[in-house]
């Protein structure tokens, strides 16, 4: 037997009672303010789109509050109530929840289930995250592009309900176990980031050709107006898309340094004119050229095959070279440097958009070395990358286990034999 056995053992011999939540506890809905009434001060305020982007499973404290008028006209969850989001895209993320552990009501808005209860508040987060709960939610769960937990509903959810001290000593060791995966979580991330970090260093270091200046080896820069022919994507309705031609998206070429036909999932229809004049063909550099801020336009991916027919999309722009003295690879590398990434974001047009033309980035200076010497650059970095790539494989699935490692703990703990009703 486990320790974890042991415990539940010694907690609960005979096994608890399972009740409906609605025995137990009252749900109402939320309120109905909104994100244009936030504010800095005033009444706290919990919004059910920060349950799944800001919150954790329990809060002392609000990152937004309301005006007290407004805060007159709200629903208000107390001390120890959970705030439920019962709206989401997706089954994972419907009713995901907190805690209220505030010294003062907070106000709750639409989307959101109040459940207000006598139990330990904590127990109640951690048994709203398990499988068991997991189970049951996505039989009472509709929708299709919006799905919905109605809080009515919520209260058939049936949960082990053990004594009050149990209920203490579960949330107690869940605590710990939930600071150890996250310390390890945090260590974990750290050290991808850091040899994230430590890759693009060099990467860089190895395209400023430091190492060649003075030296024998010729090489010359020239601007991408000199390199490259530059020209815009194709823009057409929805009604389009679906059939037709490989269509390389902008999330394509925000996603990918280089692409491969097997990247290409988007179709559409379009003319011949529109395929001759748009096509995209192994060496071309497609950037990405309007968005909502700067950071996200500019970013490149080079096509790596032959494709007998593919276009690209209106919000990108594509370079097609004009010399055969420039390495497809070797480019890709070139345009994901800090050095262009701040050219980018320095010479940007912004209005309510960021923007950016192929007449902007033709100004960029680009090193050209021979070709020999960009085959060496791009060998030293691809396995310098595949180094990094291990990595990013090996730390991350570390962090799932550890998760996983968790979760199963945690729903072993909260999963008890019934017991009859007295």
């Amino acid at each position: 037997m486990s320790k974890l056995d042991e415990l539940l053992q010694e907690l609960c011999p005979d096994g608890v009672e399972y009740k409906k939540l609605g025995e137990i506890a009252t749900i109402s809905r939320g309120g109905n303010f909104q994100k244009k009434d936030f504010l800095t001060e005033g009444v706290p305020c919990i919004h059910y789109g920060q349950i799944y982007t800001k919150y954790g499973l329990f809060a002392d404290k609000t990152f937004t509050f309301i005006s007290e008028e407004c805060a007159k006209k709200q629903k208000m969850a107390r001390p120890n109530d959970i705030v439920m989001a019962v709206t989401s895209e997706n089954i994972e993320d419907v009713c995901k929840c907190l805690a209220w552990l505030g010294d003062e009501p907070v106000a709750v808005s639409g989307h959101s289930a109040i459940i207000h209860h006598n139990q330990n508040a904590k127990y109640l987060v951690y048994y709203f995250h398990s499988q068991m709960f997991f189970a049951q939610k996505r039989k009472l769960a509709h929708g299709t592009k919006v799905i919905e937990v109605t809080p009515d509903t919520l209260s058939n959810i049936v949960l082990p309900v053990p004594p009050i001290q149990v209920q203490n000593e579960i949330a107690k060791t869940l605590d710990y176990f939930t600071g150890l995966t996250a310390e390890l979580t945090a260590q974990l991330t750290a050290e991808l980031t850091a040899r994230q970090k430590q890759y693009e260093f060099y990467r860089d270091k190895l395209l400023t050709f430091d190492v060649l200046r003075g030296g024998t080896i010729n090489f010359y820069q020239r601007t991408l107006g000199e390199l490259f022919d530059f020209r815009n994507g194709l823009s057409k309705g929805k009604e389009f898309f679906g059939k037709g031609t490989p269509f390389i998206r902008y999330t394509d070429v925000y996603n990918h340094r280089t692409l491969r036909k097997k990247d290409i999932t988007a179709l559409v229809e379009c003319t011949e004119d529109e395929k001759k004049r748009l096509k995209v063909s192994r060496g071309d550099v497609l950037f990405t050229r309007t968005s909502e801020t700067a950071e996200d336009i500019g970013w490149s991916s080079v096509m790596l095959d032959d494709m007998d027919n593919c276009v690209f999309n209106g919000f990108t722009i594509k370079a097609t070279p004009k010399t055969k003295e420039l390495l497809p690879e070797y480019c890709a590398y070139c345009f994901s440097t800090a050095d262009f990434r701040q050219y980018v974001t320095k010479h940007c047009a912004f209005t309510t958009r960021a923007s950016l033309t192929g007449n902007t980035i033709a100004q960029y200076r680009m090193t050209i070395p021979p070709l020999d010497i960009q085959n060496r650059i791009v060998n030293v970095l691809e396995n310098f990358e595949k180094i990094c790539s291990d990595l990013n494989i090996g730390l991350p699935a570390e962090i799932e286990a550890r998760q996983k490692q968790y979760e199963y703990y945690r729903d072993k703990l909260l999963t008890f034999k019934e017991v009859a009703a007295t």
